[in-house]
């Protein structure tokens, strides 16, 4: 215990981490102001990510922090914060009503990329954020059923531009919406990365503070139009614990780094099959090769995801596990990976000073 000062306080929130950020307050730049009033701490925070639904136990955190440091009685904690635009390719700039473009990629299909997709975008707005998802995997587009709106159309206001659905409180574009629900894209490569760039620039997005883009398995043509063409603030690799899903998921990383987009993070999927029955858990694809990854990359754990049958069966009805169960752990838990990869965007250089040379993609 210390006496109550202003220098005891930001001591005391130096030596505490928050979650989200990985980091104090302090350091990261989030203490906005310091004040105390016979006996009463005030401490103002100013975050660059959303924390609507995390507010209560964020202000709990940092209140138990400073009573337990300075012996204060009372603590009022007010937390603000703003999304800003943060550093893209160098060749590129944000779009005007986009504040950050978030890529969910994976590498191999198979490991619940769109699922885990969905459920971010969900998790941010669910935090306050203005978001959408565009859904590119153009061969096979699934974000219409997983979001509840397949089967309707976007309307045209002038034949030229398209407004996106919205449900949930996302907004929503796919290609899926332009085509019969089981019809094939039969199309060569420059047809699709055409597609992709009409999707993103034809839509009529509202102001949003995260584009959350669901992208197809590999690293081919799309992503390579995405980091040649779209100002991708970050990226987030998903995949399973087993080896075979860790090594192509390596290939993503070093896929965006050779593009010259930042990776956020890994987000294992799949890390721990829990019984519907029993609640029995049971790490079926084998454990820690999400962090391995990580560890070995460079790069952030964004979270570990469970095996679920709730999960897939809330996404196949249109309702995907942060909507329809949003007091279960595992909407929690996307909760929680949605604020770490909001956060550690936050940290990074705001748009305007160069952070990244040009773009040289070649055969090498």
């Amino acid at each position: 215990m210390s006496a109550l000062t202003r220098e005891a306080i930001e001591n005391a929130l130096s030596r505490w981490t928050e979650p989200s950020l990985g980091a104090d307050l302090v350091s990261a730049g989030a203490l906005e102001d310091v004040r105390i009033d016979d006996g009463v701490v005030h401490v103002g925070l100013r975050l660059g990510f959303p924390v609507d639904h995390y507010r209560p136990a964020l202000e709990q955190g940092v209140s138990e922090c400073i009573r337990e440091a300075t012996g204060a009685e009372r603590v009022d904690v007010a937390i603000d914060w703003a999304v800003a635009s943060h550093q893209v390719q160098a060749t590129l700039k944000p779009l005007d009503n986009i504040r950050n473009i978030i890529a969910v990629a994976s590498a191999k299909g198979g490991v619940g990329k769109s699922t885990t997709a969905a459920n971010l975008a969900l998790a941010l707005a669910d935090e306050g954020a203005r978001v959408g998802i565009l859904d590119a995997d153009i061969y096979g587009p699934s974000q219409p059923r997983m979001m509840g709106v397949a089967g309707r159309k976007p309307d045209s206001p002038d034949g030229k531009t398209m407004n996106p659905l919205e449900n949930h409180g996302v907004q929503i574009m796919s290609i899926g919406f332009l085509i019969e629900e089981d019809s094939p894209m039969v199309w060569r490569g420059p047809m699709v990365t055409q597609a992709l760039t009409q999707l993103l620039n034809d839509t009529r997005w509202e102001a949003l503070d995260y584009l959350v883009i669901d992208l197809p398995p590999g690293t081919g043509d799309i992503q390579l139009t995405l980091s040649q063409k779209v100002p991708v603030a970050g990226a987030v690799v998903v995949t399973t614990p087993q080896d075979i899903a860790t090594l192509d998921a390596r290939k993503g990383v070093r896929m965006f780094e050779k593009v010259k987009v930042p990776v956020l993070g890994i987000l294992e999927n799949m890390s721990l099959h829990v019984c519907s029955q029993c609640g029995h858990e049971e790490p079926i694809f084998g454990t820690g090769g999400g962090e391995r990854l990580a560890e070995q990359e460079g790069v952030e754990l964004l979270g570990a995801l469970p095996l679920e049958i709730g999960i897939r069966e809330q996404a196949d009805s249109g309702e995907p596990t942060v909507v329809s169960a949003p007091q279960s752990r595992a909407a929690e838990r996307y909760r929680e990976a949605a604020r770490r990869t909001a956060a550690l965007l936050s940290r990074q250089d705001s748009a305007g000073a160069s952070r990244f040379p040009n773009i040289v993609v070649d055969d090498n």
